[in-house]
C-alpha cells in the first residue's frame, strides 16, 4: 500500500509521516508548492503544475487499486473510489462507494446555498483535536488491515 496526500492544506502531514515510519509505507505528498519537504526517506514531496486540478490528476493518474489517498476535497475523493483506491478525510472519516453519493450531493447542495446568498455562513467546522486522534486511529486501522 503506497499513501498518496493532497497536500497543499493537509492539516496531519506530520501525523501521516509518523504512521507511514512504523509501518514503512511510502508516501508522495501532492501539491503545486509550498510543502516543506521531508527527509524521511519513506516521503516523497510532488510538486505539480499550479493548474487547476494538477494535483489531484497527479493522484489519480499514479494511485493503483487499494492505494490509500487522504483529501478533504469531495470530487477527488469520488474519483479516487473510482479506481479503486481508499480515501481517507484528514478528519477521520473513511469515505467510500456506500457514502460518497451523500458527500458529493452535500458538496453540491451547499455550494447552492454559497451561491444563492452570498452572506450564508456554511457550517466551517473548526480542524480540532478529537479530528486529529479520530485520523490517526483509522489510519491505523486502515494501514493493519492493508498490510
Amino acid at each position: 500500500m503506497k499513501v498518496y496526500v493532497d497536500a497543499d492544506a493537509c492539516p496531519v502531514k506530520k501525523e501521516i509521516e509518523r504512521v507511514a515510519t512504523r509501518n514503512g509505507l511510502e508516501v508522495f505528498l501532492v501539491s503545486n508548492g509550498g510543502v516543506r519537504p521531508s527527509l524521511n526517506p519513506l516521503i516523497q514531496s510532488i510538486f505539480v503544475s499550479a493548474a487547476a486540478d494538477a494535483a489531484d490528476k497527479w493522484i489519480v493518474d499514479n494511485g493503483e487499486m487499494n492505494d490509500l489517498v487522504i483529501t478533504s476535497d469531495i470530487i477527488l475523493a469520488d474519483h479516487c473510489i473510482k479506481k479503486g483506491l481508499k480515501v481517507l478525510k484528514p478528519n477521520g472519516e473513511e469515505l467510500n462507494p456506500a457514502n460518497i453519493g451523500n458527500s458529493l450531493a452535500l458538496r453540491d447542495l451547499s455550494s447552492d446555498l454559497r451561491a444563492s446568498n452570498p452572506f450564508f455562513q456554511g457550517s466551517g467546522k473548526t480542524f480540532s483535536k478529537q479530528d486529529r486522534i479520530r485520523f490517526l486511529d483509522n489510519f491505523e486501522k486502515m494501514v493493519r488491515v492493508n498490510k
